[in-house]
């Protein structure tokens, strides 16, 4: 995996008015730690950052911080957004180390039209979007794809079916499901309404029997009662 440099400048102040300021320079506030240095409080190019983590890699790119003179390798940890601008307000970035294993999220992509749910007017619906995995930092995959063109209805694709490559491991239960293809709901809803209707329809045409059944008896008393 390639490394992305980046450049971050030391000594910025904290708090919120000064995290402010930054913003609006169109920098991001930032902290770096992890294997004994101090937490640094940095600040980044929001453009920059961007850059970095927009390659193939996202958000577990290996990132070349330059703090103060010194180069660390990094990760970006923790990214905090507003909620409603949806833009990167902080961002925590750890030190590591190339031989030491980390835990990390690697999403799923799933790939392909599984034509035969499809003309079964089903769905392949996925639940898992990102799988938690172990691994040094030069060998995290940039994601899990599957293919998902030969499910048919009823079919799962489960932890177990992704390809971890060499060196990786998860402690995600190979059974939890990734995707599902079933039936679409609109389709479910629309067998119980067509149910619902031919169940209705039978009530009413046991109903009309009955009730010519009645006529019919109440036309023979009367023929009865005309003879006495």
């Amino acid at each position: 995996m390639a490394e992305q440099a980046l450049q971050a400048e030391a000594g910025r102040a904290t708090g919120s008015r000064a995290s402010r300021r930054l913003r609006a320079q169109d920098k991001i506030p930032a902290v770096v730690y992890g294997h004994g240095i101090d937490p640094v409080s940095v600040a980044v190019v929001r453009r920059e950052l961007r850059a970095a983590l927009t390659t193939e890699a996202g958000m577990n790119a290996l990132i070349d911080l330059g703090v103060d003179g010194q180069q660390h390798l990094t990760i970006v940890r923790d990214v905090q957004r507003d909620p409603v601008r949806n833009v990167v307000t902080h961002v925590d970035f750890v030190v590591v180390r190339r031989d030491e294993i980390i835990s990390v999220e690697v999403p799923i992509v799933l790939t392909g039209v599984a034509e035969e749910v499809k003309r079964e007017t089903g769905t392949v619906d996925q639940v898992l979007f990102e799988l938690t995995v172990s691994a040094t930092p030069g060998t995290i995959p940039n994601e899990f794809v599957y293919d998902i063109s030969g499910m048919v209805i009823g079919d799962s694709v489960r932890v177990g079916d992704l390809p971890l490559p060499s060196g990786v491991t998860t402690e995600v239960d190979p059974e939890e499901p990734v995707a599902v293809a079933q039936v679409s709901r609109a389709t479910i809803e629309a067998e119980q309404l067509e149910a619902e209707a031919a169940e209705e329809a039978a009530e009413a045409e046991g109903g009309e029997g009955e009730a010519a059944e009645g006529e019919g008896a109440g036309g023979e008393e009367s023929a009865d009662q005309a003879q006495g």
